[in-house]
């Protein structure tokens, strides 16, 4: 009887890849197709705008909540159980969304896809990670841009698109096949491992970084909107720097923390970290101040605005490439610090007088962002993590999330600061302000530069005698015939 059944089989490696990149891809979708269609949401649902903004505020701050917990979750139930879960539950949520009958409704649901979007990066790259070594991770460059560059950049217009052309609801159903394929496949390709993180939970760690997160995130995003002053806003920053602060303190002190601190002493990972953060913050913020001075200084439209900046993510892709190629004979000190540098020229080159007035000008120099940056970033995620064992793999693929996440908002924070406080959404006739934000994130980005010379500088190399043509244990096995289980 049992000769009769068919299973599906399927090498993990590559079902590691086309499962993890559908997930990204999803996930880096929804952080921003949602966007163009909140005015029509609000208006289908009778509320107003600032009541179908909660969508995307309940949506990034679920999302940053589920950060700190990811990486224990990944070690005590196994990274494939708690990936694959997370991903069932986002889809699930996306159908919930798409059927919504009022925006109470939809609130919830997107808070729950943020949760499970929370999980889903940090624990997939773990597992990502975990299939490929240090000397083979350079050729998943191409992997790794793809939900992490395009998808992000394309969600805006497609939103557009499919609000005007069918209905906002399509902007969640899309996510429903794709996530059940991924899921299916997942069920029958993935390895599971289980690392069995030592003690207890960190019940104190737990209580004090996931509220930290999710009220600084929400400061962070809403504060250059609705003001600094706001008292939503000034209690959230206030109390969440605290909590973040005794979280830190805790977590320093405590046997067995929720959050591995420890592993930022590492000189490779604690430099990738903090270059993460820079990073993040510099290409953050001037993706979000520069539609605002574009539309200073020429008088376009949000749509222009927003288009100017696509080339980027084209930038990006090409970048996937030159580190597949260049990584390997450079290194990563030598491929990042000069690229730092030129992306840091190249950002305060938009903010000299009469280059934002060029439509072709922007463009060429968003290409350029996207190539140079891209270049060093991806180096950056690839060979960060060289000296991280795959014991504490899922720790520290959570604890890099968390910096860079913060990051980008502190670089958004930073640059409506300069701009003037709550009223960033109002185009000024002086662009001066907006030039001088610009100016605050190529300083960001060169001083990532600095922290680019504790890299190493040789690529990782693949161990004496390794085999490139073996496949590693367990490869082609069916994922409960060759488990990865650990404590």
């Amino acid at each position: 009887m049992s000769g009769l059944l068919i299973r599906p089989r399927i090498r993990p490696r590559v079902a590691v890849v086309l499962v993890y990149t559908a997930a990204m891809c999803m996930n880096g979708l929804d952080s921003t197709i949602v966007n163009p269609a909140l005015y029509t949401i609000a208006g289908d649902f009778g509320r107003p705008l600032s009541a179908a903004n909660t969508v995307e505020t309940a949506f990034l701050v679920a999302l940053a909540v589920g950060l700190p917990v990811a990486g224990w979750l990944g070690d005590r139930f196994g990274t494939k159980r708690v990936f694959l879960g997370a991903l069932t539950a986002f889809t699930i949520a996306s159908a919930v969304c798409g059927l919504a009958p009022d925006l109470n409704t939809l609130v919830v649901a997107r808070a729950v896809q943020g949760l499970a979007g929370g999980l889903l990066t940090p624990v997939g790259m773990t597992l990502l990670f975990r299939a490929f070594p240090p000397h083979e991770r350079m050729k998943l460059a191409k992997v790794l841009i793809v939900p992490t560059a395009l998808m992000p950049a394309l969600g805006p217009p497609l939103g557009g698109l499919l609000t005007e052309h069918l209905s906002w609801h399509w902007l969640f159903f899309v996510n429903v096949p794709i996530g059940t394929a991924a899921v299916l496949l997942g069920v029958f390709g993935l390895r599971e491992h289980v690392e069995g993180p030592e003690g207890k939970f960190d019940t104190v760690g737990f209580w004090l970084a996931t509220p930290a997160l999710g009220l600084l995130t929400y400061a962070l995003g809403f504060g250059p909107s609705q003001g600094w002053t706001r008292p939503a806003v000034a209690v959230s920053a206030a109390l969440g720097s605290v909590l973040l602060v005794a979280a830190v303190l805790h977590q320093v002190r405590a046997k067995t923390p929720l959050l591995k601190l420890k592993l930022l002493a590492d000189r490779v990972y604690g430099s990738a970290s903090a270059l993460a953060g820079v990073t993040a913050a510099g290409l953050m913020g001037v993706l979000f101040v520069f539609p605002l001075l574009y539309q200073a200084s020429l008088g376009a439209s949000a749509l222009d605005a927003g288009l100017s900046v696509f080339p980027e993510a084209v930038g990006l892709m090409l970048a996937s490439q030159v580190v597949d190629r260049l990584l390997p004979k450079l290194g990563p000190r030598l491929l990042t610090v000069p690229a730092l540098l030129v992306a840091a020229a190249v950002f305060a080159t938009l903010a000299i007088p009469g280059v934002a007035e060029n439509a072709w000008s922007v463009r060429g120099l968003m290409f350029l962002i996207g190539l140079v940056l891209g270049t060093a970033v991806l180096t950056v995620q690839i060979s960060g993590f060289e000296s991280i064992g795959p014991a504490d793999m899922g720790q520290a693929m959570g604890l890099f999330q968390i910096v860079r996440t913060l990051g980008g908002a502190l670089g958004i924070a930073a640059c409506a600061a300069v701009i003037g406080g709550g009223h960033v959404t109002e185009a000024a006739a002086d662009p001066g302000p907006y030039r001088t934000a610009v100016w605050v994130t190529a300083a960001l980005v060169a001083a990532g530069a600095l922290i680019a010379l504790r890299l190493p500088r040789e690529a990782p190399q693949p161990p004496p005698f390794d085999d490139e043509d073996a496949p590693p244990p367990g490869e082609g096995l069916a994922a409960d015939e060759a488990p990865a289980v650990k404590g």
